[in-house]
């Protein structure tokens, strides 16, 4: 059986390899068409041709995390269809290849990819996401979030902070930075606003602050206070990351990022059902791929003998189009209708895994 697990390995990662290259190179033809608008608008010293490829580059990995499981539905489906075809599988089957033997083999198959796609999309893929958007700022402006800007927001030993981070610049610092400053019965307290300020261990370091201050005087009357410093240092437990989940797209963090940030918002009273949606979504992703492969496990034992396999292969690029939409789609509904988060993260997988188990049940043992 191990000559039988490694024609079936060789061939299906072959043929997987071979799908994602395809798909990849059409992603990033696209990508490449949509960054030609701004290619040399700015003269010679602003976005360039080589700047383009660079940033469509570095958007590889994300691309390859999203479709990998796509690809190895497409990819086994089309070995099993040609096995079956050539009448290879028959005489697999006639040699002692039982059908949960078979599923064990794809499934241990599945594993394989289910690790390169955690690995790709939790190690991979952020760090080129953040590099792409950096370097697109570099030369088209700030990385930002609606008119303005992020809000955060954290409790204190004795009062709670509202901070508004109007971008993030190519360098890595902030700008347009306001902090307010609440008591715990919620009165005001004090508002500081900086143009610019940068991350540290412990706090953040504001340049060109201003503070004002909200305070009593003898009479008990309101007295305004206004300090102008040229930097001025914030202690706050508010992380690069913490700002990033808050302006880029939480779908290209890290599952760790997610969680603490996750942690952040419930702590602090902030709705985090979003990120909860993300974090049980990074975690049931790349289990996906086994879903791929039983999916794909019957196409092995459709009966024909001519014909081509073309209309099979058809039928797995729409089965893995469907499952990618209709994980959006939940997500989407998910968030608005409030579902609980790791339900609606693991709702696709489980529906084709059910639709899988039944073909697998009707086609296989059945038959």
């Amino acid at each position: 059986m191990r000559t039988v697990r490694r024609l079936i390995f060789v061939e299906a990662t072959y043929a997987i390899l071979f799908v994602a290259l395809g798909f990849i190179s059409l992603f990033f033809f696209f990508d490449l068409v949509d960054e030609l608008a701004a290619v040399g608008r700015d003269g010679a010293k602003g976005y360039q041709l080589t700047h383009a490829l660079l940033f469509v580059a570095l958007l590889v990995p994300s691309h390859l995390y999203e479709l990998l499981p796509i690809a190895v539905l497409i990819g086994c489906v089309f070995v099993m269809s040609r096995m079956a075809q050539s009448s290879e599988f028959t005489i697999l089957r006639t040699s002692g290849l039982g059908p949960w033997r078979a599923l064990k083999t794809l499934l241990q198959l599945g594993l394989v990819f289910v690790t390169l796609t955690f690995l790709i999309g939790d190690y991979l893929a952020p760090p080129a996401e953040r590099a792409a958007q950096l370097l697109k700022a570099r030369f088209q402006g700030r990385i930002t979030v609606g008119q303005t800007g992020a809000w955060l927001k954290e409790k204190q030993a004795d009062s709670t902070v509202s901070v508004n981070v109007r971008a993030i610049a190519p360098d890595g610092s902030m700008s347009g930075v306001r902090i307010f400053e609440f008591g715990n019965s919620g009165e005001f307290r004090a508002q500081i606003s900086a143009d610019k300020a940068s991350f540290g261990p412990g706090g953040w370091t504001l340049f060109n602050a201003e503070r004002t201050e909200l305070g009593r005087s003898a009479a008990e009357t309101a007295e305004i206070t206004r300090t102008v410093l040229p930097e001025y240092r914030w202690a706050t437990s508010l992380s690069t990351e913490m700002v990033s989940a808050a302006v880029l797209n939480p779908a290209r963090m890290k599952i760790i990022d997610l969680f603490v940030y996750m942690r952040h918002l419930n702590a602090n009273g902030q709705s985090a059902q979003r990120y909860a949606i993300e974090f049980w979504r990074k975690v049931f992703y790349p289990l996906s791929c086994l879903v791929m492969v039983v999916l794909a496990l019957p196409f092995a034992y459709l009966h024909f003998r001519s014909g081509s396999v073309a209309g099979y292969v058809f039928g797995g690029v729409m089965a893995g189009i469907s499952f990618f939409l209709l994980n959006n789609v939940f997500g989407f509904i998910g968030n608005l209708q409030n579902w609980q988060p790791w339900l609606t993260a693991a709702a696709p997988s489980m529906i084709y895994s059910l639709i899988s188990l039944a073909a697998f049940g009707w086609l296989v043992l059945r038959r």
